[in-house]
């Protein structure tokens, strides 16, 4: 069932929703939550289609409050709201509210979104674009215990990751975390298998991607290893690997849905990893409504302290001089030869440091840790 009203008020709106409510013959509320959608036009169709899927396992009410732009000065000074009410089947297993707000009213939206909240129940507000950098400031986002965004829409990840680390508040989140969720589950699991240490990681997946940033910045936070993201094709996260005293640990997905797990000593498994559309994202959202703090940890860690490709290279080349049979020494003889230098001295573009040219031997040795990998 759908009610439009035109330049209406908060309570008729409410009017609205128990009158449709009487009509399909269920007067009492069930629902568990407030959902507010903050989106624009274009976004918005696939956005509440994303909100009445999860409110299957979710019931509650949403508020999709739409900000739309006028066009001549006299529409811009004049405040006005209309309202699209849907009940029963046209608005999953609870309540939806469409507001479009013109004018002054899209500057005072939090007035227009506070009076249709459920009483008692908390709140969620999702931004699937547009977000604001510090949601918790917003002032609809004030409203809310949890606050969803999603990075992967950002014109650069990279930056919005920046701002985010530095504007967080708890009761953050953002669904580019949420997708990696299973990735974590299954390296977790993978890693209480073996009573090892992890020596460095690797992290490879599409550019762009902020969940590959964050997989990455977990990873470094919790096992405070060197961690290196390289590039890929895609889609989204393709390969996770890890070097352990055990042996080499990886986790390859290549085609986005079904991956493979390799451990030293054990037969390569298959597992179901499958990319998650936004409904399935979103449910996993609103099942807690606590500050995620594992979530923050990563967060701050710091997009700019991951890679650090030179120091871990120096790193594999160290490890692959120990290994082999030509001691370091003779290393960094011929590196002086070819220098004149000391190896640390050695700043003309055409002359090699030795840790280049330890690089460039370990490369050429099947039996290093640098070559398996």
């Amino acid at each position: 069932m759908k009610i439009d009203l035109t330049e209406t008020t908060a309570s008729k709106i409410n009017k609205a929703l128990v009158q449709g409510r009487r009509t399909i013959g269920t007067p009492a509320i069930g629902m568990v939550l407030t959902l507010v959608i903050v989106t624009d036009e274009e976004n918005a169709y696939d956005a509440l289609k994303a909100a009445n899927e999860a409110s299957r396992e979710h019931p509650s009410r949403t508020l999709v409050v739409i900000k739309r732009v006028s066009r001549s000065p006299r529409d811009r000074a004049k405040a006005r709201l209309d309202a699209e009410v849907r009940v029963g089947a046209d608005a999953g297993t609870g309540e939806t509210v469409v507001l479009r707000l013109y004018g002054e009213a899209i500057n005072h939206a939090q007035s227009v979104v506070l009076p249709l909240l459920l009483p008692d129940a908390p709140v969620v507000v999702w931004w699937p674009v547009n977000a604001p950098v510090d949601a918790a400031r917003d002032p609809l986002g004030a409203l809310a215990q949890r606050r969803v965004t999603d990075m992967y829409t950002a014109e650069n990840p990279l930056r919005e990751l920046a701002e985010r680390a530095e504007a967080y508040s708890p009761g953050d989140t953002d669904l580019s975390w949420t997708r990696i969720t299973p990735w974590r589950s299954m390296l977790a699991a993978a890693l209480d298998q073996l009573p090892c240490k992890v020596a460095e990681v690797e992290v490879e997946g599409e550019e762009f991607n902020p969940s590959v940033e964050l997989l990455a910045m977990w990873l470094a936070d919790r096992l405070n290893v060197p961690v290196r993201r390289l590039l890929s094709a895609g889609p989204g996260l393709t390969a996770v690997r890890m070097e352990t005293d055990c042996g080499p640990v990886a986790l390859d997905r290549a085609d986005g849905s079904l991956a493979t797990l390799a451990m030293q000593g054990q037969p390569d498994r298959n597992v179901a990893l499958k990319r998650r559309d936004t409904a399935e994202l979103l449910a996993e959202e609103l099942r807690r409504l606590d500050p995620d703090d594992t979530y923050a940890s990563a967060l701050k860690y710091g997009v700019d302290r991951l890679g650090e490709p030179e120091r871990a290279q120096t790193a594999l080349a160290a490890k692959a001089a120990q290994s082999s049979d030509v001691p370091a020494d003779a290393d960094a003889a011929d590196a002086a030869d070819g220098s004149g230098t000391k190896p640390k001295a050695a700043k003309a573009p055409a002359k090699k440091s030795a840790a280049k040219k330890a690089d460039s031997k370990a490369e050429s040795k099947p039996d290093s840790k640098a070559a398996s990998e």
